[in-house]
């Protein structure tokens, strides 16, 4: 059937419901007009490239399932294409919505249209990264008609949806100059249109040529991530002025790109204090107009490298609770190195454990069903009934096929063995005599 809309925003607001409306609801267990009516206001988008063929569409938004996004791409330091594609296979195994290449070496596009025609998760990019690769200048050449031709490239590609830091402008430079940021920028996105700007004292290009690269993702139904070139590196540089005031740009940003029908997300810190990750997602709820917020972490401590899968799941749950759409996973490696397998594995379970747990917080409709077939499955010391509820039945089998009780007691563990409370409750209710010695 011949397509008579461009983005899945414009079917919405034509009062059509797409196929890819359709899996959705399906997915969320939704009326698929419910799905239409949020994707018409960009309070969902649903990112699929018109060529992304093999995709396997999911929404994104606060009234949603919580969506997972895995960073993922080779660099100068670790340039194998097949361990990165084993990791992407691995991620989509693990349940990941979203798969972002951010390859920084070598021939770039051969691996990204690979991912577009064999990967089923939302694929995403950051064109930025690829403006010095693709071209093999330094920064300070490229023009700005270079960085938008690259947007247009991963757009043909297939690329669902690219972030792009729009929101950090020549007045980014002055208020980092003269402030007081511990970090200053750590996106490396962000960092690179600030060195461009400060290098050859040209406007950000993807802000003043906003309206052009607005058309190229209308043509193919490209998602635009707005990214927070000044998003948080450290707790002390949470939710400073020179953070809001890229947000509230980049909400100005979000309603320009909707007048055009094109689907936005807005991307959010990062490094952030407990305490304040409420209010930073109630902040951009309102200042971008409700629409999915994407973010990474937030990291809740800065002294936990090794270990900042787990300060990242305490925050994204909290976020997510509190209304982000989409969480951003980070692997024991992060600050430290590009991950491998095993982190990559690591850093999905801990996402998704703090996705789960916020939509159960949420009241996401069927969140907790799970969860009740686990008590039962406990309840009755059903070991088998146990892994398929488990998010990684693998781990949790291997842990007690490992530690099995020394005496063949197959229904407890070796933690309580006979003082095992669920199997003494099972028998004093059943009338039966309890064992211990």
């Amino acid at each position: 059937m011949e397509r008579n809309y461009s983005t899945q925003m414009e079917a919405a607001r034509k009062g059509i419901i797409t196929p890819e409306m359709e899996i959705v609801a399906g997915k969320e267990g939704r009326s698929a007009e419910f799905i239409r009516g949020y994707v018409a206001e960009g309070k969902i988008a649903i990112p699929a490239n018109h060529d992304h063929k093999g995709l396997d569409p999911n929404g994104v938004g606060s009234m949603l399932k919580t969506k997972i996004n895995v960073n993922l791409g080779v660099s100068r330091d670790c340039k194998d294409y097949d361990i990165e594609m084993k990791k992407v296979m691995a991620a989509v195994d693990l349940g990941a919505e979203a798969i972002m290449d951010l390859s920084s070496h070598g021939n770039t596009q051969p691996f990204r249209q690979k991912l577009c025609s064999e990967c089923p998760a939302m694929i995403g990019t950051v064109p930025v990264y690829d403006s010095v690769i693709h071209y093999q200048r330094d920064l300070a050449t490229l023009t700005a008609k270079d960085f938008v031709d690259v947007v247009r490239l991963h757009a043909e590609d297939g690329v669902d949806f690219v972030t792009l830091h729009c929101g950090i402008t020549r007045k980014t430079i002055e208020q980092i100059k003269s402030g007081n940021r511990k970090m200053n920028i750590v996106s490396r996105g962000g960092s690179l249109v600030f060195a461009w700007m400060s290098m050859t004292g040209n406007e950000n290009p993807f802000y003043e040529y906003y309206d052009e690269i607005l058309e190229i993702c209308r043509e193919h139904d490209v998602t635009i991530s707005l990214g927070d070139a000044c998003r948080p590196g450290c707790l002390a540089d949470a939710t400073d002025g020179v953070q809001i005031e890229e947000l509230i740009r980049l909400g100005e940003l979000t309603e320009r790109a909707w007048k055009r029908d094109v689907q936005v997300m807005v991307e959010g810190p990062g490094h952030v204090p407990m305490d304040q990750i409420q209010a930073n997602m109630k902040v951009q709820q309102t200042i971008c107009h409700g629409a999915p917020f994407y973010v990474l972490g937030p990291l809740v401590t800065d002294i936990a490298p090794g270990y900042d899968h787990i300060t990242s799941a305490i925050g994204g749950a909290i976020a997510a609770a509190s209304g982000a759409a989409f969480l951003c996973y980070v692997t024991p490696a992060e600050h430290l190195a590009l991950p491998n397998v095993d982190d990559v594995h690591q850093g999905i379970i801990a996402s998704k454990i703090a996705a789960h747990a916020a939509d159960i917080a949420k009241g996401i409709p069927g969140a907790r069903e799970q969860d009740d077939r686990m008590a039962d499955a406990r309840r009755k010391l059903d070991w088998d009934a146990q892994w398929k509820e488990a998010l990684d039945p693998e781990a949790a089998k291997a842990i007690r096929d490992s530690r099995l009780p020394e005496d063949d007691h197959s229904d407890t563990c070796s933690m309580c063995g006979k003082f095992c409370a669920v199997r003494s409750m099972n028998k004093a209710l059943a009338g039966e005599y309890i064992d211990i010695l």
